[in-house]
Parts: C-alpha cells; structure tokens; sequence
C-alpha cells in the first residue's frame, strides 16, 4: 500500500468513526432503554399521574409521608418494573390498573416519573 493509499484509509477510519459518532449521539437513549421522553409527553404523563396516581403518591411525586412508595426515588432504569407494578399492583398497597390505562397510558406516565417531576 503507497502512501496515498494509507491516506485515504485512514480518512475513511476518520469519516466512519464520525458517522457512528453522530448516530450514537442521535440515537442516545434514557437509561430504561427508550429515547429521551419529550416535554409534551411529560406534560401528558402528569395529567394521567394527577388523575390516578396522586391521591396516594403525592401531588407533583412529592409524598407527604403516607405508605406510598416515593416515585422521584424509582430507579430510573428501572421501566419493565415500573410498567409490571402499575398494570398488576403490588400487594394490598397498590392497585393494579391494566384495566384503565393502555400500554400508552403507562409509557406516558413513565416519562413524567422517569422525569422526575419535571413539567
């Protein structure tokens, strides 16, 4: 291989390793594993928390103390068992809500707490 060749190779390396660069960094995504939730679907998980999460869990996810678990605290790469926990429940303390919230339901709701209470 001549030096040209080289050349050329190595800017080839350069361009490949900046595209992956720029898609990585397009491409990147929360710690559960979805892309980075947007400020309307944030918007759109409080409203579906003020309606069937609040009562017990606190308004905006600030528990007043009661026996609910504190939602700013949920690990937030944690999705598979926070959607498990509010479509089955957990025990007597937390109902299980398959049966009005949609799958959608819940993935907005998880924006908003994965969010941890930003709106």
């Amino acid at each position: 291989m001549g030096p040209a060749q080289g050349l050329a190779g190595r800017a080839q390396l350069r361009l490949l390793a900046a595209a992956l660069i720029s898609i990585v960094t397009t491409c990147r995504a929360s710690p559960a594993g979805a892309a980075e939730a947007t400020a309307e679907q944030i918007d759109q998980g409080h409203e579906i928390y003020a309606q069937f999460c609040a009562t017990c869990h606190g308004r905006d996810m600030v528990n007043t103390g009661g026996f609910a678990f504190d939602l700013r605290t949920f690990p937030k790469a944690d999705l598979e068992r926070f959607k498990s926990s509010v479509a089955n429940g957990k025990g007597q303390g937390m109902p299980a809500w398959r049966d009005q919230l949609s799958d959608e339901d819940i993935a907005l709701l998880w924006a908003y707490v994965g969010s941890g209470g930003r709106n």
